[in-house]
């Protein structure tokens, strides 16, 4: 089956550049489409410094809805928008004080490739961190979704009016102009081994975890842990995490070190919450201690899969009940307003759009909206802005003028109390409503 490759590398224009992220795109570009996917035959989707966010979720949702394996380059420069301390990608009319209006949110990444099959997207990334983001990162993880390989580093802010260079991503293209694409684990390795003492202080991602041999010490100033399913622990320097050994008991989800390595035998499978791998001279790689894991009970099958699997087939309305019982028993058990149950129902949104019936799909929106609303949340909380941008959207797609009205209608009503962050979505919004009111049906 062919693949798909999206490069996309962005970083700001003028002194809010931290890294020339485009300058690795003419490497990239070098390399064949198939190497670049692991595939026989590949297409290849390239966005050099776009301008608006809307414009790179669009080609996010593009790729995502793409059958066959996913390979993603991403590089550019990690920012947070200044209301909600949120991590975004940086575009290039973005300054500090606009990051929340034209920046990526990266939770859109996340959130556009989270029905893809597990094990059908490998992100390659190389994120240079503003100041703001890098002490963010301190404390919290970038989520790239729990179903996708993630591989590649955070580099902390470069010199003051310095530009730094996207070394990984360079790297990881040299290596594919042989014409040759390794498994994934022993390309990243070979890059960071390439890179040398360039990646000291990296936050370094490795997920499938896989040991990865920076050469040096790895004292407070190495590369820092990484942790499951995409998620970038910020943690602490691994002598300190080692000085205090946790009892197995309180130890779910700790970082484990082993120095010298040597092998950990934990019974069942490497999926999700299983071993975690370790690297040379006390790096670590993902998940949980030997004891707590050998007494975990085995993990039911990942419901998702399921839906996925009926979505490729073209079972939509399988995919549609299996997601709606998924819904129902997460409202009983802990309420229509919590986050589990309102997670279904964003899937059952999405499953509609790929249904192509983009009415029912605003609706569903237009519903988790509201009930995020009258829950408490904030308008300009992530959760209800997608709401209502993604209604926003799909009611665009409806082509049957009376629904198309009767949406519209109950969107201008939320489109005024959630406007977003793109200026005229009120207007948009009524200018199209006056269109169908003055257009006999």
């Amino acid at each position: 089956m062919p693949g798909t490759v999206l490069l996309l590398a962005a970083s700001p224009v003028g002194k809010s550049r931290l890294v020339d992220a485009a300058s690795v795109l003419p490497v990239l570009a070098a390399v064949p489409p198939a190497v670049l996917s692991g595939t026989e035959t590949a297409n290849v989707v390239e966005l050099a410094d776009p301008l608006e966010p809307q414009a790179v979720l669009t080609r996010l949702r593009a790729v995502a809805a793409a059958p066959g394996p996913l390979t993603v380059f991403v590089t550019g420069q990690l920012a947070l928008d200044r209301r909600q301390h949120l991590p975004h990608l940086a575009l290039a009319r973005t300054t500090p004080a606009t990051v929340r209006y034209t920046a990526l949110p990266w939770q859109w990444i996340r959130e556009e490739f989270r029905l893809r099959s597990p094990g059908s997207t490998t992100l390659f990334v190389d994120l240079h961190a503003d100041a703001d983001a890098w002490e963010w990162l301190r404390t919290h993880t970038l989520d790239s979704g729990r179903n996708n390989a993630v591989l590649g580093r955070i580099a902390p802010p470069p010199s003051r009016r310095t530009v730094a260079s996207p070394a990984y991503m360079k790297t990881i293209a040299t290596i594919l102009r042989s014409g040759w694409r390794p498994p994934v684990e022993q390309l990243h390795q070979q890059a960071f081994t390439r890179l040398g003492p360039e990646a000291y202080g990296d936050v370094v991602l490795t997920v499938p975890p896989v040991p990865v041999a920076a050469p040096g010490s790895y004292g407070s100033g190495g590369p820092r842990a990484q942790a499951p399913g995409g998620v970038v622990s910020a943690g602490r320097a691994p002598q300190a995490v080692a000085a205090a050994p946790p009892q197995p008991d309180e130890a779910y989800g700790d970082v484990v070190l082993t120095v010298p390595p040597v092998p950990v035998a934990v019974p069942g499978s490497y999926g999700s919450g299983g071993q975690r791998a370790q690297a040379p001279g006390g790096a670590v790689g993902a998940g949980r201690v030997p004891q707590a894991v050998a007494a975990a009970p085995p993990q039911p099958p990942d419901p998702h899969v399921q839906v996925t699997a009926a979505v490729q087939a073209g079972r939509h309305e399988e995919a549609d009940a299996l997601a709606a019982a998924h819904e129902q028993a997460a409202a009983r058990a802990q309420g229509p307003a919590s986050e589990q149950a309102l997670h279904w129902s964003e899937v059952r949104a999405d499953l509609a759009m790929f249904a192509r019936d983009s009415a029912r799909s605003c609706r569903i929106w237009l519903t988790v909206a509201e009930t995020r609303l009258a829950a408490g949340q904030a308008p300009d909380s992530p959760g209800v802005e997608k709401a209502v941008d993604r209604a926003h959207h799909q009611w665009g797609q409806v082509r049957d003028k009376s629904r198309a009205q009767e949406l519209g209608t109950l969107l201008a009503q939320l489109r005024a109390r959630v406007p977003g962050r793109r200026p005229g979505a009120l207007e948009n919004v009524r200018k199209q409503l006056r269109e169908l009111q003055a257009t006999p049906f």
